[in-house]
């Protein structure tokens, strides 16, 4: 077989998922993610694709984060020309989290500006791209593919998407490559979603066979807690803050997870438990967002569907107040409780989260709960390692709240259920392990040479591999 591929993201991290696959003179790339985290890391982004956008035929998108989609307008800006296939629910949820993303940045921009940069600092943070780009990369989808049917991509090549159960629209992508009587099968996980969460539905394994396979270790050396647990160490600091009358910080990605939270904090409310009690969903884009997932009930699993049916809403409930505007985040100060915050970005990175982190961490009955991945360097990985105090807007501040974690809320798959995913996939002849850091995906890879005597290949940042 002719097949190389090149890692242009999530080798060494888990962001900035970018694979370029050749395989028998066809040029596809695997997601055209952002990377995110401390500036070195981010710095990245700007720089040169290992390869020229001109010459890619295809973009096949795993799922709409960011980490997966976010440098796709620059692809484009640079002269990808190709078309990009993705599921519906990805196509539209793309477009939300890019012009976000446009958005984000210009502003930054614009506030360095106002608050007197340097010509030298402006230049460093010049945008990546515009929302007139975005346009132009959402001009560059296609007919949106269905799960379990092949497409038929021509000249022998086809591709084939099943439910990941990571996020809404999520996939894992079968590739296969007929060539001089020969054919290739190429499996990309994407991001492997965790099991028994609410709202979509678990992964769906399927018997395969790959002569290669590409696939995601973010948590590749251990396992989460079962989600009933979670909720009900949610439940334990919310009554515990509400007590005393707190305030419970939730850093949140928008896509999926505050979805997830307010499908939880509904029961909670709902139970009586906590009468009076104040929730703000602070993300403009977790907003949009949440509109969108009732347009996709092909993504959702049985218990959302029957709410939909009966013409109920799983994500409103007596208390909650969505804040779409500044002036509205910008009151939510006024509020001391007790009340429960859930604001972007998940990883404290940016967005309206910071704000709120300002104001609540330096007082002592409020709380902090993170519920998602916190990559090296961010400050949200920070706060959970137990920095006192954290530099947010280039100033010092205090963290007098508790900071918790919880596990089980993770939209990702543990260690055990990426073991069994692979265990779906007849063994196949050569393995690469991505999107993971180091510690995950060495612990990962020996414990698949320990159960299979397969030797994981772990690609370094823009390297190629000829299996």
């Amino acid at each position: 077989m002719a097949l190389s591929i090149t890692f242009a993201g999530a080798a060494d991290t888990v962001t900035g998922s970018c694979h370029l696959v050749e395989l028998n003179g066809h040029r596809i790339l695997l997601d055209c993610g952002m990377f995110q985290g401390p500036p070195e890391i981010e710095d990245r982004n700007a720089e040169s694709f290992p390869f020229d956008p001109g010459d890619v035929d295809i973009v096949l998108l795993s799922h709409a984060h960011l980490d997966h989609t976010g440098r796709l307008p620059l692809l484009v800006k640079r002269g990808f020309r190709g078309k990009i296939l993705s599921t519906a629910a990805t196509r539209d949820l793309a477009r939300v989290i890019l012009l976000d993303s446009a958005s984000i940045q210009a502003q930054d921009l614009d506030r360095a500006q106002r608050k007197g940069a340097s010509p030298k600092e402006l230049g460093m943070m010049d945008v990546l791209y515009t929302e007139r780009d975005v346009f132009e990369t959402m001009s560059r989808f296609r007919d949106p593919v269905r799960y379990e049917e092949p497409i038929d991509l021509g000249d022998g090549l086809s591709a084939t998407y099943h439910d990941a159960g990571h996020i809404m629209g999520s996939a894992f992508i079968e590739l296969e490559s007929s060539h001089r009587g020969n054919t290739t099968r190429l499996t990309f996980s994407g991001d492997l979603g965790n099991v028994d969460k609410p709202i979509i539905r678990d992964p769906q394994p399927r018997q395969m066979v790959a002569d290669v396979v590409l696939m995601e270790s973010t948590y590749g050396a251990r396992d989460h807690k079962p989600f009933a647990e979670s909720v009900a160490e949610l439940k334990e600091i919310v009554s515990a803050t509400f007590a005393n009358r707190g305030v419970v910080v939730i850093p949140s990605f928008a896509l999926e997870r505050s979805q997830e939270l307010l499908y939880v904090l509904e029961d909670m409310v709902r139970s009586g438990r906590f009468p009076g009690l104040r929730v703000y969903l602070d993300s403009p884009m977790a907003i949009e967002v949440t509109h969108i997932f009732a347009r996709h009930p092909d993504c959702l699993d049985d218990e959302v569907i029957a709410i939909l049916r009966k013409g109920g809403n799983p994500f409103e409930f007596p208390g909650l107040k969505m804040t779409p505007t500044t002036q509205d985040s910008m009151q939510i100060n006024d509020d001391t409780g007790p009340a429960i915050i859930i604001s972007a970005s998940g990883m404290c990175t940016g967005g309206r989260i910071l704000h709120h982190l300002r104001h609540r961490l330096p007082v002592a009955n409020n709380r902090v709960a993170f519920i998602g991945y916190q990559a090296e360097g961010t400050l949200g990985r920070r706060l959970v390692e137990g920095d006192n105090p954290v530099r947010i807007f280039r100033k010092d501040v205090a963290v007098e709240a508790e900071i918790h974690t919880i596990g089980g809320f993770s939209g990702h798959a543990g260690r055990s259920t990426l073991l069994g995913w692979l265990e779906s996939v007849d063994l196949p002849g050569a393995l690469a392990l991505v999107h993971g850091e180091q510690e995950s995906k060495q612990a990962l890879a020996a414990e698949i040479a320990a159960r299979h005597g397969l030797a994981a290949h772990t690609p370094e940042q823009g390297s190629s591999w000829t299996p």
